[in-house]
């Protein structure tokens, strides 16, 4: 692995963190799919269905992290999350007894809400995108002492995230390339230091939300433009200052994906296999559908479906 990235975080990290967390997460299961199924040319994928996890995302495999190995202060735990992060914390806590507080924007899916309100957390929807719920919480982490659990830049979030490239490569250890979607970046960074180039990792991210391209460009974080339909999962206005340089030095490559192509990745994964994604869940899966990654003849691809947290499933079949 590269000094630097290995310096944030290592595979003795994480397979120390993946035996911390291992009571209280799901190994989710790998699905292995013929990629005509799909019309796509000749390849074998492998859908890692991160889906299935506790609250319905990867999220909660960085909750427990950090929930596990951080001193918890008495007024307990804060969060900023477009969603799946609040539901994933709210779940954490509720199961180890830690108050918890979570701010959501307004742009919080009714099923990301209503999850965090079923775990028991106190919940302040507030401003318009993650941003703004970021620093609301950030004011209450102030004013009551409370831990803030960071979304993504956080060193124990990363840990929690690259369980699931341990456990990708236990299940599935001939696969050549992985797609990951891409939001503050948490995911793809923890799963790039676990395979430290031994895979090929390659981001996905939204037209309408190119954090991760437009850091790339400009040679670290800056402001992105932070919409689209993924919005409340995958835009967080800015890559995290400790994922960048682990990004930098080992993703592959990182391709965008319209909006369009995201809604047509949801209802081929239902039509054909059933499963129910939501639309950051589903955005890895819609580089292969429009063509923005092509395999090559006999590629084994991985594709990471983050998450489920979705209400209703109306795509007409």
């Amino acid at each position: 692995m590269d000094t630097l990235a290995e310096s944030i975080i290592n595979q003795d990290d994480i397979a120390q963190a993946e035996r911390l967390i291992r009571p209280h997460v799901r190994q989710t299961p790998i699905l292995e799919v013929d990629a005509a199924d799909f019309g796509l040319a000749a390849a074998r994928l492998s859908f890692k269905l991160e889906l299935f996890q506790h609250a319905g995302s990867f999220k909660t495999r960085g909750a427990f992290t950090n929930l596990l190995t951080r001193n918890i202060p008495k007024a307990g735990v804060v969060a900023a999350s477009g969603g799946n992060h609040g539901a994933a914390v709210a779940y954490a806590a509720l199961k180890l007894g830690i108050p918890a507080k979570i701010f959501v924007p307004t742009i919080s899916s009714p099923a990301k809400i209503q999850r965090i309100r079923g775990y028991r957390a106190e919940l302040v929807v507030t401003g318009d995108r993650y941003a703004d719920a970021l620093v609301a919480s950030e004011v209450w982490a102030a004013q009551s002492g409370a831990l803030s659990i960071h979304a993504f830049d956080q060193r124990e979030t990363l840990l929690g995230q690259a369980t699931i490239g341990l456990e990708i490569e236990e299940q599935s250890p001939d696969i050549d390339t992985l797609l990951v979607a891409v939001g503050g970046g948490g995911l793809i960074a923890g799963i790039a230091a676990w395979f430290g180039g031994k895979v090929r990792v390659v981001g996905v991210e939204p037209e309408a939300s190119p954090t991760l391209t437009m850091a790339l460009k400009a040679g670290g974080p800056v402001d992105a433009p932070a919409g689209g339909i993924a919005a409340d999962s995958l835009a967080p206005r800015r890559i995290g200052t400790l994922v960048y340089p682990i990004a930098a030095r080992l993703l592959d490559h990182v391709v965008l994906v319209p909006d369009d192509a995201i809604i047509q990745a949801q209802q081929v994964l239902w039509e054909t296999l059933r499963v129910v994604a939501e639309p950051g869940g589903a955005a890895a899966f819609a580089a292969l559908i429009s063509g923005r990654y092509e395999p090559r003849p006999g590629e084994h691809i991985g594709i990471l479906l983050s998450g489920g947290n979705t209400i209703a499933v109306n795509f007409g079949s």
